[in-house]
């Protein structure tokens, strides 16, 4: 893999920061999570060994229906939520201002995942363009057309 840019490593770093990243969730459980507009959403999962519930706030990757909705995990498989929600898939999900509904989260197969990467790149190609370097950092791998390194996860309500 190339030499990440200045630019990566920051966004990278930027990501690993709890603190930071941790701050969105008292926003969404005031149900203020409309600030965040539509491609933001948060996750209430389990912690698959403390019980307790815990707090994502994820990239909607896609809408594909008005019942699921598809998030990617930018440090891997190694990301404490995806494992968490490995253990346990029943969730519950924030979007907008809504109250919370609960779903079940399915890890997206391989073909799956580069299908769902291939339409994200489509209809964001800016984004997509500035956020891969900091997701190739973060993941520690090249993200590619086909056979993509990035998991996915989709969200199904209900």
């Amino acid at each position: 893999m190339p030499e990440p840019s200045l630019l990566a490593r920051m966004g990278a770093r930027l990501l690993r920061s709890r603190p930071l990243m941790r701050a969105p969730t008292w926003i969404y459980k005031s149900r203020a999570g409309a600030l965040f507009g539509s491609r933001i959403l948060m996750l209430e999962h389990v912690g698959r060994k403390s019980g307790a519930p815990r707090y994502a706030v994820l990239e909607v990757v896609d809408h594909p229906t008005p019942d699921a909705y598809v998030v990617a995990s930018g440090f891997g498989r190694k990301a404490q939520w995806f494992r968490n929600i490995r253990a346990n898939p029943r969730v519950r999900v924030y979007v907008g201002s809504r109250a919370p509904r609960p779903a079940t989260a399915r890890v997206l197969d391989r073909q799956e995942v580069d299908r769902t990467l291939a339409s994200y790149r489509g209809r964001h190609p800016r984004a997509w363009e500035r956020f891969r370097p900091v997701l190739e950092e973060t993941l520690g791998e090249r993200i590619t057309d086909t056979d993509s390194p990035l998991p996915m996860v989709e969200l199904r309500l209900g």
